[in-house]
Formats: C-alpha cells, structure tokens, sequence
C-alpha cells in the first residue's frame, strides 16, 4: 500500500494550535477565577476573624482599661521624637528669643517717644 507523506504544517495549523492553545489557557483562568469566587466569602470569613483575634489580643495585652497614660499619650511630648528628629539647639533658640526682646523693646520705646511728642506731656 502506498502511505501518505506526512503533511507539512500550514500556516493555518500552525494558527489552529495556537488558538486551541490560548483557549486552554482561557479556560484554566476562567476556572482559576471561579474557584476565587467560590472561595471568597470563606477568605473574607477568615480575614474579619483574624483581624477581630489580633484587636482583641492587642485590647487584652497587659494595659488596663483605666490605664490613664494609654489615653492621654501625646507624640510632641514621648519619648520617639527623641529618636527619630533631632532637636535645634537651645542656645541658637535663647538667642533669637533676646533678639526679638530687644527689637520689641525698641519698638516700644520709640511707640513711647512719638506718644510724648504728639500728647506734649
């Protein structure tokens, strides 16, 4: 019996098995995708419930309810500014402070001397 050669591969074949190719990888996301629906309301159950057990450990970690200091914390004033920012220094701040003293002051004077030239006291 006379066989066939073998047939090369068209362009067509070529562009058929790509195209069954992609579908199948359609279809595995479109699975993929429903299985994560399937599976959210489960996922979004166990996230609230995670989240609920850390709020009540932190609620529960040592501090009382009427721990005072817990309430009234106030960043400007703890201990981590001291760490993360760096504060200016004190002499530099005293002595803008007096020189805003003397300029104040001499404006007060001269409001002064101007006050008494104009009442003629």
């Amino acid at each position: 019996m006379l066989r066939r050669p073998p047939r090369l591969a068209t362009p067509l074949d070529r562009e058929q098995e790509e195209l069954v190719h992609r579908e199948s990888d359609l279809r595995d996301k479109v699975e993929k995708l429903e299985r994560m629906i399937a599976d959210a309301p489960r996922v979004a159950e166990e996230t609230s419930r995670r989240q609920r057990e850390e709020l009540r450990v932190r609620a529960n970690a040592g501090r009382s309810r009427l721990d005072i200091s817990v309430a009234l914390h106030d960043k400007r004033y703890g201990d981590d500014d001291r760490r993360t920012k760096r504060r200016g220094s004190l002499r530099k701040a005293r002595r803008e402070g007096r020189i805003v003293f003397i300029v104040l002051a001499i404006a007060l004077a001269i409001a002064v001397v101007w006050l008494m030239s104009h009442l003629h006291l």
